[in-house]
């Protein structure tokens, strides 16, 4: 990587951390459980950063108002301290990772990216069934539970 070259975020690796997560049943140990945190916190930083610069270039934006919103909620997840005990601690990651899957839904939104809500993976034009809802693939999964 050249020095100045801009790194895009990938927001599809940033909300499969977080869905998978909110997917786990389990109670995970308290040191994965650090990890998640860390991880969701450097993948909202890097989500607010770029909202806030679509942002700038598209002030008067109803969209951008409302992606702006997610991203002051955002913020307040971020500045939680660290909850006592395992549980306090896993709930407070959990409201992290819903507000990262929030700021991804307002990224792509601004950004014009497509994403299935079945598999929470990029759409292209000649896999949807419903274009910009669903893979044809995952027409019969439905939206994971979150």
């Amino acid at each position: 990587m050249m020095a100045g070259e801009k790194v895009a975020v990938d927001a599809g690796a940033i909300r499969a951390g977080a869905a998978g997560y909110l997917s786990d049943e389990a109670l995970p140990r308290y040191e994965i459980i650090k990890c998640h945190s860390a991880e969701f916190h450097r993948g909202a930083w890097a989500l607010i950063k770029e909202i806030e610069g679509i942002a700038s270039h598209r002030p008067d934006e109803t969209v951008v108002n409302v992606a702006l919103a997610a991203v002051e909620g955002a913020r307040g997840r971020l500045l939680e301290i660290e909850r006592a005990g395992l549980l306090g601690e896993h709930e407070r990651v959990q409201r992290l990772a819903r507000s990262i899957l929030a700021l991804c839904d307002h990224f792509e939104t601004l950004t014009g990216t497509v994403m299935c809500l079945a598999c929470d993976q990029k759409i292209e034009d000649t896999d949807a069934v419903n274009p910009g809802r669903i893979h044809a693939r995952c027409a019969s999964r439905g939206r994971p539970r979150r």
